[in-house]
Formats: structure tokens, sequence, C-alpha cells
């Protein structure tokens, strides 16, 4: 295998990596909302605080443009949804094709 092949899978490998701590994070961030939502946990703890700020600027670049385009409906954000599908449709489909056909490229 060449190091051109080589830098290429290690490539898609981040690539998947940081899809799938996305993936993890949009999760996290929703199950913290439900917690808030039902006053399970609240903003006074520092470290939920953190978290939750945290958890929030990580998603929100992901979550904010499909919540233009899809309403709540009866209250429930399904954007969180949405993104999961579409990550996963990522990591399925497109990210191996985009792989193969990157490693017949150059050979």
């Amino acid at each position: 295998m060449t190091f051109a092949a080589t830098l290429v899978g290690f490539l898609f490998f981040i690539i998947g990596a940081v899809l799938q701590l996305l993936l993890i994070a949009i999760i996290a961030n929703a199950i913290l909302s439900w917690l808030f939502a039902f006053d399970v946990i609240n903003y006074r703890n520092r470290f939920v605080y953190q978290l939750a700020t945290m958890l929030d600027r990580l998603t929100s670049p992901i979550l904010a443009p499909l919540r233009r385009f899809i309403p709540p409906l009866g209250g429930i954000d399904l954007t969180p949804v949405v993104a999961l599908l579409i990550i996963r449709g990522l990591q399925l489909y497109l990210i191996p094709y985009l792989h193969l056909t990157s490693l017949n490229l150059i050979g």
C-alpha cells in the first residue's frame, strides 16, 4: 500500500470518527434537554451548565440550519432525529463510496 493510500485511509478514519463523535454529542444534547425539561437537573450546577453549553456549541451548527426547515411538531423538536439520520446516511453510504473512489483515483 502506498503512502498516499495510507494517508487517504487515515483521512477517512478521522472523518468517520468526527461524525461518530458528532452523533454522540447530538444524542447527549437531546437527553440533556429532556432532563432540563422534566426538571431532573438544572443549570445551577456548574458542571451541568458547562456540559450543556459545550454540547449546544457543538451541535447548534448542525441543528440550526435544520430548524429553519423543520418546524416543531406539538412542541417536539425533530431536528436531532433528522440530523442523526443524515449523519448515519453519510457514515453508511457516502463516506465508504468516497473512500473507495479516492483510492481508485490514486491507484
